[in-house]
């Protein structure tokens, strides 16, 4: 029995000797490898940037600053090269384009709140005269005078408002409703230029007379409306004795 233990051992380890020779074994198969370096994602990293490189030397060359020189680095990257004079003036250019971003900021926060509070806004051609005071002789019949200037009228809260542009922060006239005391239309005339234009005035209780014109019958009514109901005036534009709207 022991024999035949022995015989059956023999025979199994013979054939687990020769089942490992069969196997091929890599001493270093489960070492971590290097990182490999992949030159196309190099070559593309380099690419972009000197891609953002150009870019921002186009974007310099929108200032003063023509023709930037170029030069190298001793890595052998490309490097934009400016004078102490040529950085100072880039900076002066900076600091003016930050103000008119600041100013142009400003202009649309002002039209923004002209659209949103004002009861009414738009280009009206205006010219002013003064009433006669007693004892003066009467006007010269000016009527023919191309003396009409574009402006942005604003009707906002108790005042009416004149502007040279609607982008303007200040106004260059203005007028209390309360000092207004007659509204009233004026006879159509004709421009070569633009045709028919539709006008109206506004008296004010200083005497100052706001001529008032606009191509569009449409906005004309639309302002003499408005007006009226604003300064209470009725439409019979009768001067109210007190003087107030």
């Amino acid at each position: 029995m022991n024999s035949c233990l022995r015989l059956i051992l023999e025979r199994k380890i013979s054939f687990m000797d020769d089942g490992l020779g069969k196997i091929k074994v890599i001493p270093d198969h489960f070492k971590a490898s290097p990182p490999s370096v992949d030159s196309s994602q190099n070559d593309r990293s380099h690419s972009w940037g000197r891609r953002k490189l150009r870019t921002a030397a186009r974007m310099l060359n929108l200032f003063s600053l023509r023709g930037l020189p170029w030069g190298s680095s001793t890595d052998g990257e490309e490097k934009v090269e400016l004078s102490a004079v040529e950085l100072e003036s880039l900076r002066t250019e900076l600091a003016d384009l930050e103000e008119r971003e600041a100013h142009l900021k400003a202009q649309l926060e002002h039209v923004d709140e002209i659209l949103r509070f004002a009861r009414l806004s738009g280009y009206l051609y205006i010219r002013t005269r003064w009433t006669a005071l007693p004892g003066e002789p009467p006007p010269l019949d000016d009527t023919d005078v191309d003396d009409w200037l574009p402006r942005f009228v604003v009707l906002q809260g108790t005042c009416m408002f004149f502007y040279l542009l609607s982008t303007d922060l200040s106004p260059q006239d203005s007028t209390l409703l309360s000092d207004i005391v007659e509204i009233g239309p004026l006879p159509s005339f004709t421009r070569d230029d633009e045709g028919t234009r539709y006008a109206f005035y506004i008296l004010t209780r200083q005497g100052l007379r706001y001529e008032c014109s606009s191509v569009s019958e449409i906005q004309l009514n639309s302002w003499l409306a408005a007006l009226r109901t604003d300064c209470k005036l009725e439409k019979s534009d009768a001067t109210i004795p007190n003087g107030s709207c």
